[in-house]
């Protein structure tokens, strides 16, 4: 057999279909961020929101429901098994689906989005420890090789998805694909995956090996020092997501093309993945992402400087080729931070990862928002906010290599 399974006694899905399920799974989170891109604009015209920046708390809330759950589904999955906890996360997902699709409020529609946030944190978690459950070794990181594969082609296409329904049928129907979707994916996990933890592997329920992992993680200066610089670097790529459409549909006036564009610089960050996957077995990630940091501070700084020059509407193909460049470098970080900070966390990688996870999400969350809610019809709070995190990054990881 190619694929060695750790207990072969439990019936088990097929590898195409197992990677099939595993990877729609996950997709839910790419999926309900990028998908929302182009109608962010009309969901708050039509539900009252007072300028255009109010609409960006669409994206916002989504991942503060995710960086909370992520501390919950690990443990209780731990406990109680598997599938429950995927119950669980795709209950409040469809929950924050059906608000959301029937929301005449803002607020409303921000409470939808963060039970969907929290929600889906649960597919994403548990799905992970699934994979752990059934496979080891090289076979393991094979199975996440296609899965993340999938994960990085939805971003490309999501936001296409996104304006042809927009056009198509209006907002409330991008939410009712999201129930569909969530809905077929729930069956499809009930009827063909088997619980995968045994009760006598399972352990109670506590918080205290959460707080417990939370204090070694502060108490640790390579682990808590890389989760800041990841959160950092998520935190300018949040900014991005937050203020793309505006910057796209209505400064540079694409339209319905801002897709396209989308897709372009999603594909520099996939391609990165790539390129690290390969380099990093001949070069150490410290210097891999300390190179892609200095990459994002430099041309950061140059092309806010020529921003500030053009009065904050550079020419749209010099935006495009920055972003491009400065995505590559962060396609490079995502995949290396993340092992940096769980490095010294072996012995509680589990709950370690939650914990990892939430923080850097919350400190994304923060410096996100806040690029987000600068926008000021220019481009300069997003490059601006580029450097000054990219800066703010290095100095983190200098202090975590002390």
């Amino acid at each position: 057999m190619l694929l060695s399974h750790k207990k072969s006694e439990i019936p088990q899905l097929g590898f195409a279909e197992f990677i099939s399920l595993t990877a729609m799974m996950m997709s839910l989170v790419a999926l309900s961020v990028d998908t929302m891109l182009p109608a962010l604009s009309e969901i708050g015209r039509d539900l009252g929101a007072s300028d255009n920046n109010r609409s960006q708390l669409i994206i916002s809330l989504y991942f503060f429901g995710m960086a909370a759950g992520q501390l919950l589904y690990g443990p209780v999955s731990d406990n109680t098994g598997r599938k429950p906890a995927i119950y669980l996360g795709y209950g409040l997902f469809i929950t924050g689906c059906l608000l959301s699709l029937f929301a005449t409020t803002l607020n409303v529609m921000l409470a939808g989005r963060f039970l969907q946030g929290f929600g889906t944190a649960g597919p994403r978690i548990v799905s992970i420890a699934i994979v752990r459950d059934r496979y080891e070794g090289s076979s393991m990181a094979r199975v996440m090789s296609f899965v993340m594969t999938v994960f990085i082609i939805v971003p490309i296409i999501a936001p296409a998805l996104g304006q042809g329904v927009l056009l198509l049928a209006g907002w409330r129907a991008i939410f009712a694909s999201f129930l569909i979707l969530a809905l077929i994916t729930l069956v499809w996990f009930i009827l063909r995956q088997p619980e995968t933890l045994t009760k006598e592997k399972r352990v109670p329920f506590s918080f205290k090996p959460v707080i417990g992992s939370v204090m070694i993680i502060f108490s640790n200066r390579h682990a808590i020092g890389y989760t800041v610089t990841a959160g950092l670097v998520n935190g300018f790529f949040l900014g991005y997501l937050n203020s793309a459409q505006q910057i796209f549909q209505e400064e540079y006036a694409l339209g319905a093309a801002f897709p396209l564009y989308f897709a372009a610089l999603a594909l520099s960050i996939g391609g990165a993945s790539l390129f690290n996957a390969r380099f990093v077995l001949h070069h150490t990630m410290q210097s891999l992402s300390k190179r892609a940091l200095l990459s994002i501070t430099v041309l950061s700084a140059g092309f806010s400087l020529f921003a500030l020059w053009s009065h904050g509407q550079p020419p749209l193909w010099t935006l495009v080729a920055y972003l491009f460049a400065a995505f590559f470098s962060t396609g490079i970080l995502f995949g290396n931070l993340n092992a940096l900070a769980m490095e010294p966390l072996g012995k509680m990688a589990g709950i370690g990862s939650g914990v990892v996870g939430a923080l850097s999400t919350f400190i994304s969350l923060i410096a996100g928002t806040v690029i987000g809610q600068s926008y000021n019809g220019t481009v300069l709070p997003l490059t601006a906010g580029f450097f000054m995190l990219s800066l703010a990054s290095l100095a983190a990881m200098r202090w975590a290599e002390k």
